[in-house]
């Protein structure tokens, strides 16, 4: 499986999904520039936190006019894993890729800390290795992360079980159903608003992200083995 990072002006945790993936998971990763417009050899795309554009106007939403942006889609209604977080993750809704959007916090404050997080969705090509409803902790680092979306969104995400990470105990943004993390319907589009690359090692304090990365390669393998077949 071949992942590709995408690199946006003012990026800054692209190293960090690089290095869970390279150095931690000793996957095939390339960095991927906001400039190119395809993405024909890679079979999963990463797009990693941080300021795309310095934020101006909303988080992402310029971002979403980059010349990979077309790309990405196409990739997303083939049904190729796609993974967002933070800034990612804000991306994805303003390119329509994931419905809702992401608010300013409750508290108008930037938020840095380890939250409680609980699985919700453990049949994603980013979750077959957690437990249903297995509590983990991840970082979280942003100003603009209470997902919010209309009543009958939130319904149809409920019903369709898209909802994939929920905030455990304190809802650090004011999240509308606590919600941390969502898929598209189709379940290969993720995004969530909790760092999982910044938990891949015990030395950064724990491992609960690793097993993210970890499902992707799997899932990546599984579907090689079966187109030999």
């Amino acid at each position: 499986m071949k992942i590709a990072v995408v690199v946006f002006p003012g990026s800054n945790c692209d190293v960090d999904l690089f290095e869970a993936l390279h150095t931690v998971c000793q996957a095939d990763v390339e960095y991927v520039s906001h400039k190119e417009k395809s993405l024909e050899s890679f079979d999963a795309v990463m797009l990693p936190g941080g300021f795309s554009y310095g934020d101006y106007l909303r988080c992402g939403a310029i971002a979403r006019f980059s010349n990979i942006m077309p790309a990405i889609v196409e990739f997303a209604k083939q049904g190729k894993p796609v993974f967002g977080t933070c800034n990612g993750f804000q991306i994805l809704t303003e390119a329509g890729l994931l419905p809702g959007a992401l608010k300013q916090n409750n508290s108008l404050k930037f938020v840095c800390k380890t939250v409680d997080l609980t699985v919700e969705n453990t049949k994603t090509p980013f979750t077959s290795q957690y437990g249903e409803k297995e509590q983990i902790s991840l970082p979280i680092a942003h100003a603009d992360g209470s997902y919010y979306a209309d009543q009958e969104t939130l319904a149809k995400l409920e019903e369709n079980h898209q909802i994939v990470f929920r905030y455990a105990g304190e809802n650090p943004n004011g999240s509308l159903n606590d919600i941390a993390g969502i898929t598209n319907e189709a379940g290969n589009v993720l995004g969530m608003m909790p760092h999982p690359e910044r938990a891949v090692e015990a030395l950064l304090g724990n491992e609960d992200g690793l097993r993210v990365f970890k499902s992707l390669l799997e899932s990546g393998k599984n579907t090689i083995e079966e187109a030999a077949f």
